[in-house]
């Protein structure tokens, strides 16, 4: 996640957590929560969900938001999935998926628009899983990127890659080129990366949860760490779906891992400096420090919000 800003005039508030739930009927679509703390989290509409897809798979999983650059805008992506629709069945997800992206926008985080879906993955790829975008500064546009599978030379597999394209608008996309490879055969999926310090960080699942460092978007990215190597003891056996966020007001940075192993849900850690390579700045939260509420939270992301922005939709949705 970019650390996003409200307009100059608006200090951020709280938090607004966007997720799916599971596998079940309702469970992949979109549900809010809400925090002051970015800790303990309030689930939101009776624990319905807010936002329904009814176009591409009729489902939607790993949801992503973000704040545009001039703050006029939200947009919302999400990986157009439904595993409910598909009986349960897994299987084929890489290779018959959806290459699209489903599209919500909104102009105050209450009124949404109806949901679009924009192709994005090369033709030679099965799926677009868990889009996430950030602003260039560079060349004032957005980056988009997501894991796509394609077959590997001579039939070795189907590994996953991080694609990329460019967008100013969310409508129209530049063709996809392939952004991050761990090889044919390995598989490298949901990265997530945040502006801090005058530098880029990602982080992504390839066996492990790897830190990397640039200086630009487009630029040549170092690995830094993992969450193994800094003492953290999680490894991509552990854990999946990282998410960066910023802590308001802080120099303190989060990074949510989904527990999926052992089905405990999100983990939250925390560090005052995600360049270090020591491990001296990273602390896993302990149970008692943190809530996420009722709802199970899956792949979702976290959005910082003015005080105007989460009365508005506690007023909506705080039921």
């Amino acid at each position: 996640m970019t650390e996003q800003r409200a307009s100059e005039n608006d200090t951020l508030f709280g938090y607004l957590f966007i997720h799916f739930i599971g596998e079940q009927e309702d469970g992949e679509q979109i549900y809010f929560a809400l925090s002051q703390d970015g800790l303990h989290w309030h689930d939101l509409n009776n624990q319905q969900p807010v936002l329904r897809s009814n176009v591409g798979e009729r489902g939607v999983r790993d949801p992503y938001l973000l704040r545009s650059a001039d703050g006029s805008r939200f947009y919302l992506l999400a990986t157009d999935l439904s595993i409910y629709h598909r009986g349960g069945d897994w299987s084929q997800t890489t290779i018959t998926g959806s290459r699209s992206l489903v599209i919500w926008e909104s102009s105050d985080l209450v009124n949404w628009s109806e949901p679009r879906t924009v192709e994005v993955a090369p033709i030679e790829t099965g799926c677009a899983w868990a889009p996430e975008a950030i602003y260039d500064e560079a060349e004032e546009d957005y980056l988009v990127f997501w894991a796509s599978g394609r077959e590997a030379a001579e039939g070795e597999g189907r590994g996953m890659h991080i694609y990329c394209s460019k967008t100013r608008d969310f409508r129209t996309f530049t063709p996809a080129v392939q952004y991050i490879t761990r090889g044919e055969q390995r598989t490298i999926i949901d990265t997530t990366i945040m502006k801090a310090g005058g530098k880029y960080y990602r982080a992504s699942g390839d066996g492990q949860i790897t830190i990397e460092a640039s200086d630009r978007l487009m630029g040549d990215w170092e690995v830094i760490s993992t969450l193994e190597s800094i003492g953290l003891k999680l490894t991509g056996r552990d854990v999946e779906g990282p998410e960066f966020f910023k802590f308001n007001g802080e120099d303190q940075w989060g990074l949510l891992v989904d527990q999926y192993a052992t089905k405990d849900g999100y983990l939250p850690i925390v560090t005052t400096d995600i360049g270090d390579t020591t491990g001296s700045s990273w602390k896993k939260l302990a149970p008692d420090t943190y809530s996420f509420g009722s709802l199970k939270k899956r792949h979702g992301s976290i959005l910082p919000i003015t005080k105007q922005e989460y009365v508005a939709i506690l007023d909506q949705w705080g039921k």
